[in-house]
C-alpha cells in the first residue's frame, strides 16, 4: 500500500515505516547468515573461511546495486512527495534501462577479474577453490541483485515498506532451508550455499517486480518517457556517490580483509563469523537510513522543512532503542553467538571473532547516528558532504588497519573501526546542521 510520508506525527510515521525495513534487512541479512552457519556447521572451519573471504568481494556489486537501488528511490520519492506521476514513471524506467546495462557490463568484470581479486587479497591456497567457486555462481545471480534493489526502491519511495518485508520473510526462511538440503543433504558444499541464495534471491526479485509494476499501472497518468537523459543525469548525482561510497567501502575492507587474510584461516574463519553479526546491524541501521532518505526526499518535495527536522531526531531515538538490546545481546553472549557459526571452532577462531565483537559493538549507539542522518544528505541530495564523511571513515580504518596490526596484531585491526566511525560521525552531523541552517536562511 502507498503511503504518503509529509502527514502524520512524524515520529509516528517513521516508526511505522522504518521498521518494516528494519525487519526485511534482517531477513535479507539471513541469506549471508545462513551460507556461514551452514557452510561451518556442515562443511568445516575452511569453508566458513572461504564464504566469508568470498563475501567481501561481493559487496563490491552489491555496492553498484545499492547505488542504483538510491538513485531509483529518491528521484521516486521527490517527484512522488511532488504528486508529479509522469515524472516519477520517467525516472523509474530510466533506473531500469540503466540498471540492465550496468549489470549485464558488472557481470562481466566479475567472471573475468575475480580470480585476480583473489590473488591480490592473499586469499590461502585451503580456501582459494571454494571462494572462487561461490563468487562463480554468485555472479550468475547478479541481475537478481539488481532488480530486487531496484523493485525495493520503488516500494519504499512509496511509502510501503510492508510488501518488500514479506517478500523477503519468505525467501529469506526458504534459503535456509534450501541451503541445509543441498549442503547437509546432497551434499554439494560450498556449490549448494551458493546455489541456495542464487534460486532463492531470483523468486524474490521475479516476485518483487511483478508486484511493483502492477502497483504503477495502478497509479493513472499522462504519457511518459522510457528514458530521459535530464533524469538520467540526476539518477547519476545520486546513484554514483551511493556506489562508490559503498564499492569505496568495499575495497577498504577488501584491504582490511588482505590484512587478516596474512594471520591465517582460523583468524580468518573467527573474523567471518564475527563480520556476519556486525553486517546484521550495520546494514540494517543502514536500510533505516534508506527509509529516512525516503522520507526526507518526500517532504523535501513537498517544501516541509520543519518535518525533516523532526524526522532527525525521530530517527536518533528510533536508531539508539534498537542498539540496546543487539549490545546487551553481542557482550554478553559473544562466544556463543560465535559459535553459532562453527561446531568445534579452534581457540584462535573463537577468540578472534570474540574480541571483534567486544571492541566494536559498544560503539553501535555512534554509528547509528550516522547512518540516520547520512540517510537525511542523501535523501537531500547532499551527496558531496555524504562522501566525505564517509570516505574519511574509510580512509582513517584502513590507515589504522595497516598502523595497529603491526603492533597489536589483528587485535589493532578491530580497533580501527570505532576510531573511524567516531570521526565520520561528527562530520555528517556537522554537515546535516549546515545544511538546515542554509535552508532556513535562504
Amino acid at each position: 500500500m502507498n503511503k504518503d510520508l509529509t502527514i502524520g506525527n512524524p515520529q509516528t510515521v517513521l516508526w511505522k515505516f522504518c521498521l518494516p525495513l528494519f525487519g526485511s534487512v534482517i531477513f535479507q541479512q539471513l541469506y549471508n547468515i545462513a551460507d556461514s552457519l551452514i557452510a561451518g556447521k556442515y562443511i568445516g572451519e575452511k569453508a566458513l573461511a572461504a564464504v566469508g573471504n568470498g563475501y567481501e568481494i561481493t559487496l563490491i556489486f552489491l555496492a553498484f546495486a545499492f547505488g542504483c537501488n538510491m538513485g531509483c528511490s529518491v528521484l521516486t520519492s521527490v517527484f512522488y512527495g511532488e504528486k508529479n506521476i509522469v515524472q516519477m514513471k520517467t525516472a523509474i524506467m530510466t533506473s531500469v534501462f540503466f540498471t540492465l546495462g550496468l549489470c549485464i557490463c558488472l557481470m562481466g568484470i566479475g567472471f573475468i577479474s575475480c580470480n585476480s581479486i583473489l590473488h591480490w587479497i592473499h586469499t590461502p591456497e585451503e580456501i582459494f577453490s571454494d571462494s572462487k567457486l561461490y563468487l562463480d555462481i554468485y555472479m550468475m545471480g547478479l541481475p537478481f541483485l539488481f532488480f530486487y534493489n531496484i523493485a525495493n526502491g520503488i516500494f519504499s519511495a512509496l511509502g510501503d515498506s510492508k510488501t518488500p518485508f514479506y517478500f523477503l520473510v519468505i525467501s529469506s526462511i526458504s534459503n535456509i532451508l534450501v541451503d541445509y538440503i543441498f549442503v547437509a543433504y546432497f551434499q554439494m558444499g560450498i556449490a549448494g550455499v551458493a546455489w541456495a541464495t542464487f534460486l532463492c534471491q531470483g523468486v524474490s526479485c521475479i516476485f518483487s517486480c511483478i508486484v511493483v509494476f502492477q502497483r504503477l499501472k495502478k497509479i493513472k497518468s499522462d504519457s511518459f518517457q522510457c528514458f530521459s537523459k535530464t533524469i538520467l543525469l540526476r539518477f547519476f548525482n545520486i546513484m554514483i556517490p551511493s556506489a562508490l561510497q559503498q564499492s569505496f567501502i568495499s575495497v577498504g575492507n577488501i584491504l582490511i580483509q588482505s590484512i587478516i587474510n596474512g594471520f591465517g584461516s582460523s583468524v580468518i574463519a573467527g573474523f567471518s563469523a564475527a563480520t556476519k553479526l556486525n553486517n546484521l546491524v550495520i546494514t540494517s541501521f543502514t536500510t533505516m537510513g534508506n527509509g529516512i532518505s525516503n522520507y526526507t526526499a518526500q517532504n523535501l518535495g513537498a517544501h516541509k522543512m520543519d518535518r525533516i527536522q523532526q524526522g532527525y531526531k525521530a530517527g536518533l531515538k528510533m536508531a539508539w532503542m534498537i542498539c540496546i538490546p543487539i549490545v546487551i545481546l553481542y557482550i554478553g553472549l559473544t562466544q556463543k553467538m560465535i559459535t553459532l557459526f562453527m561446531d568445534t571452532p579452534s581457540q584462535e577462531a573463537l577468540y578472534s571473532g570474540s574480541m571483534f565483537l567486544y571492541i566494536v559493538s559498544p560503539f553501535y549507539f555512534v554509528v547509528s547516528m550516522k547512518l540516520v542522518v547520512d540517510g537525511i544528505l542523501r535523501g537531500a541530495c547532499q551527496m558531496k558532504d555524504f562522501m566525505k564523511s564517509t570516505f574519511t571513515d574509510l580512509i582513517l580504518r584502513v590507515f589504522l588497519t595497516f598502523c595497529f596490526s603491526k603492533v597489536f596484531g589483528f587485535i589493532g585491526i578491530w580497533i580501527s573501526w570505532p576510531i573511524g566511525w567516531i570521526v565520520a560521525t561528527f562530520l555528517s552531523n556537522l554537515f546535516y546542521h549546515r545544511w538546515i541552517r542554509k535552508k532556513q536562511i535562504g
